[in-house]
């Protein structure tokens, strides 16, 4: 009787530490989900503001027409891969396509603006110089973001992996989820100091 009750309670306790591990994975997981939401917050609105930087631009740049439709299309695509990445936050194909999606437009925007400096009366515009820096302040906002839904990957994927939670994990199917990292390409344009020329 003793010896049966004791294997009771140990039975009890395996099932409440495991209960607590798969819960301690949802929570994560849900985590890194709602560090993605904010993600979409940030990208929606840059999406948002460029169609009002092309129309501001679209006055001035008359002959550089290749520019806006790069813009246009690379603004098409990343809505796209918002999309893909939205129904599935996480899963290493969506986040790659974003990755991909949004380092185009960012080279895309990149173009729009360099080109912008040839225009003085463009980069006067009142309009312009506002959607610029909303622009750049919402560029800020999806760093952020994406910084904050990398770190709740990192730790739910930690969670996965280390023992004894990788065995609930294991069981009950949780794949690691991954990072939304700036594409290779780009890497060596970000991290590049600007060029300051008078």
């Amino acid at each position: 009787m003793v010896i049966a009750l004791i294997l009771l309670v140990i039975v009890v306790a395996l099932a409440f530490w495991a209960v607590a591990i798969y819960n301690g994975l949802i929570t994560s997981r849900n985590g890194y989900k709602n560090a993605f939401a904010q993600i979409d917050v940030q990208l929606q609105r840059r999406f948002d503001l460029i169609p009002n930087l092309v129309e501001t631009a679209k006055g001035y740049l008359k002959h550089e027409r290749e520019t806006l439709e790069a813009v246009i299309a690379a603004r098409g695509a990343a809505v796209a891969g918002l999309s893909a990445a939205k129904a599935s936050p996480g899963d290493p194909a969506a986040m790659a396509e974003l990755a991909a999606s949004q380092g185009a437009l960012n080279g895309a925007l990149g173009r729009l603006l360099a080109v912008s400096e040839a225009y003085p009366d463009l980069k006067a515009n009142q309009n312009m110089m506002q959607l610029t820096e909303e622009l750049t302040s919402t560029e800020n906002k999806v760093a952020f973001a994406r910084q904050a839904f990398n770190d709740a990957v990192m730790a739910f994927n930690n969670k996965r992996e280390v023992f004894p939670s990788s065995v609930v994990a294991g069981m009950f199917g949780f794949a690691p989820a991954a990072l939304l990292e700036i594409p290779a390409e780009k890497q060596a344009q970000v991290r590049e100091a600007p060029k300051v020329q008078f």
